[in-house]
């Protein structure tokens, strides 16, 4: 892998047979270590589509050498694994973590994506008040603009590393534990069952109440007028 500073794509994902891995490891972060760069935290965020809620960012350090059995890519996981896996990253005194948000009300004045990267810097500042500031991240996708740390992006990032697996949970579970909040606030919704996102269900509760102040305004549908406060 070629160590990228700041806004460049890594490719690398391949086994040395030159198959793709069927599981996240640890061999982004051991060849930084091998550079002498550490600690390098691993960057995922959960909530970029749905029309209500925060989106999500959560940053970890993986001790050296680590390993979890079923630690994988949040989306590939049921809702019991991500809840597991959430309980088995925080509890672990090893571990080092961080998880931070930008509220709809940022993405609404930002954007989605300038909201996301500033939800992952949020996580990686962290990292850093909590003492255990990071050297590099492993950010999982495309560059993300803004962050206090030098970055290496991997496309597919939450099936390559470890790190960014276990980022991928904090983030998901936190969220949905979010709307699971909301949706106690706002039942009208059911933003327990779907997280905010645009289904058939939501929609026509959408359609009937209008939008909650947790909606993000500048979001297809939210900002048709037939939707406004």
């Amino acid at each position: 892998m070629t160590l990228e500073r700041r806004g460049k794509v890594s490719k690398k994902g391949l086994r040395k047979s030159g198959g793709p891995s069927l599981f996240p490891n640890l061999e982004h972060e051991e060849e930084l270590h091998a550079r002498g760069i550490r600690p390098v935290a691993g960057v995922d965020e959960a909530g970029r589509g749905p029309l209500a809620g925060p989106v999500v960012a959560g940053a970890v350090i993986l001790p050296e050498g680590f390993g979890f059995e079923g630690l994988d890519d949040s989306k590939k996981l049921n809702h019991a694994k991500r809840e597991g896996l959430f309980e088995a990253i925080t509890q672990n005194p090893k571990i080092r973590f961080a998880i931070a948000e930008a509220s709809s009300q940022e993405i609404g004045h930002l954007n989605i994506l300038r909201a996301t990267h500033l939800a992952m810097s949020r996580a990686l500042e962290g990292l850093k008040k909590n003492g255990h500031p990071p050297a590099h991240a492993l950010v999982d996708g495309l560059p993300a603009k803004g962050l206090p740390v030098d970055q290496t992006a991997l496309v597919g990032g939450d099936g390559l590393s470890l790190s960014i697996a276990a980022a991928s949970i904090l983030a998901k579970v936190s969220r949905d534990r979010i709307m699971e909040e909301l949706d106690r606030e706002f039942p009208q919704y059911g933003f327990a069952i779907h997280r905010g996102y645009a289904t058939a269900d939501h929609l026509a509760m959408l359609r009937k109440h209008g939008p909650c102040p947790h909606h993000r305004l500048g979001f297809a549908p939210v900002d048709q007028p037939t939707f406004g406060f």
